[in-house]
């Protein structure tokens, strides 16, 4: 869980459900309290996590993520009576797991340092031979045989790309969630990993801001949003703050949809996901072209490609704070901007970590140029400058965009260049929309 996380957004989620016509949804506030600054220790973050994440076809439930922290949290509240724990939310992995420890007389534990499963009367482990033990992966191939199935409880062990682990017990517990109107929901029998052991800068450094544990928001079957499909409705949606401003406006993610947004799906862009079957956690989407201040830019389609060994493709990640694209398509757009910018070229953008930055100083307005994406399904992601030019140091700016090397990774729309929009993931249609509108005032 790489450091970038920590100095561009750090937000908590305090977990509320909604009730509305009959409709329970979960309404998550999202309250940033940090700005973007350090980009070059940004940068280098990013491109270590990128290089990374990579899965392989013997690891399908390895997360390609180096991190979920810092970027979101949430509260979740597990057990009977609930314990309060908060969990780092990961659009790039399944599991939700959560800290656990063994103790009996946890008087001189903290609380809500981790989860205390002899504290519950609802908890139990699933066993090895269950059919959820099929999900996690384990850290040894023979942990469960003919002799000792019927007592050994189902072990997981989870990898993150930089090589962190989460390793325990895979259980089900039951969740607890509050109603607007005091009203208690319990969700019984949830799957989640009960961690003992943890391993790697992700899971045990500063950089997990002292939470107790991952919330899984991918595709899988065991992801907190896969888990609450039924109650809920399988979608979830959320914005991300402009951080430049000030007081920033109050946004949400939220789990499950309200009757009350129909109206305002009218006015989303939808373009389908895309399955990669030796990564299957990650929201794939397809960008047919570029543009460049509306001139649509040669870039071969095969360029956007999945190949077969799995890599290539494009993930919207609110994992990664800039942007990456295939290095051919990334130089016709750095080209292309480069020709483009009316504005002085700075000498010293690879110092910053950047291939291209302008001098803004005494521009009140600077012109720069303008990208835009046109996604299958023919909706066109137009993002505006400032998500994508940013400024490291006063009186420069940045094109917040880096090169994927062929054969190393996939393109990533992070979480910068997704700012000021509206995102709605659609399971049950397999799709993603997305719109300006909206994203304020939820």
């Amino acid at each position: 869980m790489a450091s970038h996380h920590s100095f561009f957004f750090s937000f908590f989620f305090s977990i509320l459900t909604l009730t509305h016509s009959s409709t329970e949804y979960l309404k998550l506030p999202l309250l940033p309290t940090t700005s973007l600054s350090n980009t070059s220790h940004i940068l280098a973050a990013d491109l270590r996590r990128l290089s990374s994440r990579r899965t392989s076809p013997q690891s399908p439930l390895t997360s390609g993520a180096a991190t979920g922290s810092g970027q979101y949290f949430a509260d979740l509240r597990i057990g009977s009576p609930p314990q309060r724990l908060l969990l780092v939310v990961d659009t790039g992995s399944d599991l939700v797991w959560v800290k656990c420890s063994a103790c009996r007389n946890c008087s001189t534990h903290r609380s809500g340092s981790a989860f205390l499963p002899r504290h519950s009367i609802t908890f139990s482990t699933h066993h090895c031979y269950d059919s959820q033990c099929r999900l996690v992966p384990h850290p040894t191939a023979t942990h469960c045989n003919n002799r000792t199935k019927l007592h050994t409880p189902c072990r997981y062990q989870y990898s993150y790309a930089d090589g962190s682990t989460t390793t325990g017990l895979f259980s089900k517990e039951t969740t607890t969630f509050n109603t607007s109107s005091n009203k208690q929901v319990k969700i019984k029998n949830f799957a989640f990993g009960c961690g003992f052991k943890t391993s790697g800068p992700s899971v045990t450094g500063s950089s997990f801001n002292g939470a107790q544990g991952v919330m899984g928001l991918g595709r899988g079957p065991i992801s907190f949003t896969s888990q609450l499909g039924r109650k809920f409705g399988n979608t979830f949606s959320y914005c991300l703050l402009d951080y430049t401003l000030s007081p920033p406006p109050k946004s949400y993610l939220t789990i499950g949809a309200s009757s009350n947004d129909v109206d305002s799906r009218k006015l989303f862009s939808y373009t389908p996901f895309v399955t990669n079957p030796l990564s299957p956690t990650f929201y794939y989407i397809t960008i047919e072209s570029v543009s460049v201040d509306g001139v649509r830019l040669p870039i071969n389609p095969s360029v956007w490609g999945i190949d077969v060994n799995g890599n290539g493709g494009t993930i919207v990640d609110t994992g990664t704070t800039l942007s990456f694209f295939a290095e051919p398509a990334y130089r016709q757009i750095l080209a292309a901007v480069r020709r483009r910018v009316k504005l002085l070229v700075a000498k010293d953008a690879a110092a910053l970590g950047f291939d291209l930055c302008v001098n803004v100083s005494g521009a009140a307005r600077p012109k720069l140029p303008k990208l835009s994406f046109v996604l299958a399904g023919k909706s066109a992601l137009s993002p505006p400058t400032g998500n994508y030019f940013i400024e490291p140091v006063e009186g420069l700016k940045c094109l917040a965009v880096q090169p994927v090397r062929p054969g190393s990774g996939f393109s990533v729309i992070g979480n910068l260049m997704q700012q000021g929009y509206l995102f709605e993931f659609d399971l049950d249609r397999s799709r993603m929309g997305f719109s300006r509108h909206g994203c304020a005032v939820r």
